[in-house]
């Protein structure tokens, strides 16, 4: 074990149950089925050893949220400890169907995408096929579930015709993600827009799932292969000092951090493609810091309510979001405060879950619906339809914002 693998299963020495984590929690404000992050996590941990049972289920309620971890004040990393016991859990009592099902969300974009997209669509939204799900599978008959697209991004990106610019191209490699290939292409649209208006040329690299959802539901050894595949797929052009930029701020944390650590990743290549990774407002904030970010934007005069997700605070880089978008004349974003909105990826989808997500998102769906506005920005896809879900307020990425304040591309 590496000092980098000790750190992590050693921080729980660091916690001094202070419950400032418990206090923060969102999930254990709103149900008894969950004790709190110090009870599952540092507390149980002292008691979880290979050469006996997983100790308790409950940290299945850990949604993952990373709050926790946020509030910590001896750096205790209490929503990694959480994935691995629940991990543990399920390579002890194995995953359900349903599980394994939402965690290959590459697997279900693939097979929903395309031109037989409305017909997914309408049946994934027809009452007797969802209360068949509900009661077979376990997936929440209300639950979120995505729109699927009739066209793959990576399809619209093939039959583009090619901005063309003089002069040397820098190049930047698009990391899409699942959401954005095959739900929302506009997202990437919107992207590569943006990245060319500033100068550079997308590449789009061979890639697939980062894994996040196996991660989520415990499933480490289909993630490990995830990951692995993405870190040979992207390693080549970090090699040649490409940076990789993402659009969902779940998989970019996923590659930084997220699986490196969780699952105990961390070879010199692992490591390479961490480093080489950003989320894309942190790239195009980078830019505007160095005064190469291009501002000839035109007035947008809107107030819009903007919620930043769990996982992009789990970045720890501030909001850059924010920054970028307060450089757009007329534009004013407003800031949620609520500490999540409950969906967690898969976590809001399943039967004895959704409700414990509706009320974590209680107090965002309160602020999006009082603000009046007709649209809510949100950096995290999941996070957007949940959103959308529960308020019946529209939900964009912000890159879709900042695409059109270039006014080339209208979102």
């Amino acid at each position: 074990m590496d000092h980098i693998e000790l750190s992590l299963e050693q921080s729980l020495d660091h916690c001094i149950k202070c419950n400032i984590c418990t206090a923060a929690c969102p999930v254990a404000a709103v149900t008894d089925r969950f004790p709190g992050p110090k009870y599952v996590g540092p507390q149980a941990q002292r008691f979880r050893h290979e050469r006996q049972p997983a100790p308790d289920a409950s940290v299945d309620y850990c949604s993952g949220c990373r709050v926790c971890n946020e509030v910590c004040p001896t750096g205790v990393r209490i929503a990694e400890l959480n994935a691995r016991a629940r991990a543990r859990i399920v390579a002890e009592r194995g995953m359900p169907f349903r599980n394994w099902l939402i965690a290959r969300s590459e697997l279900v974009g693939r097979l929903s995408c395309g031109p037989h997209a409305p017909l997914v669509n309408a049946g994934l939204r027809f009452g007797p096929a969802r209360w068949l799900a509900d009661r077979v599978l376990g997936i929440h008959r209300d639950a979120p579930l995505p729109v699927a697209s009739r066209y793959s991004f990576r399809a619209w990106f093939r039959r583009r015709a090619p901005v063309r610019q003089g002069g040397t191209r820098r190049q930047v490699v698009y990391f899409y993600g699942c959401a954005t290939s095959y739900y929302e292409p506009r997202v990437g649209q919107a992207a590569v827009a943006v990245l060319e208006r500033n100068g550079f040329e997308a590449i789009l690299a061979p890639q697939n799932c980062c894994g996040l959802p196996l991660i989520s539901n415990g499933d480490f050894a289909a993630a490990r292969k995830a990951h692995a595949a993405n870190v040979r797929k992207l390693l080549p052009y970090v090699r040649q000092g490409i940076p990789v930029v993402g659009t969902s701020t779940s998989c970019t944390l996923t590659l930084k951090e997220e699986a490196p650590e969780i699952l105990g990743m961390h070879d010199a290549e692992t490591r390479a493609v961490a480093a080489g990774t950003y989320d894309i407002f942190e790239f195009l904030r980078n830019l505007a810091e160095r005064g190469e970010l291009d501002t000839a934007f035109r007035p947008i005069e809107r107030a819009l309510p903007y919620h930043p997700p769990c996982q992009y605070r789990a970045h720890r880089l501030g909001v850059p979001s924010l920054d970028v978008l307060g450089l757009v004349p007329g534009l004013t974003l407003v800031p949620s405060r609520a500490s999540c909105c409950g969906i967690a990826g898969t976590y809001g989808l399943k039967r004895e879950k959704y409700q414990i997500a509706m009320d974590v998102g209680a107090p965002l769906f309160t602020f999006v619906r009082g603000s009046g506005a007709d649209l809510a920005l949100c950096d995290s896809e999941t996070c957007r339809w949940q959103i959308t879900h529960a308020t019946g307020v529209a939900s964009k990425h912000p890159i879709e914002i900042l695409a059109e304040a270039y006014g080339g591309l209208e979102v």
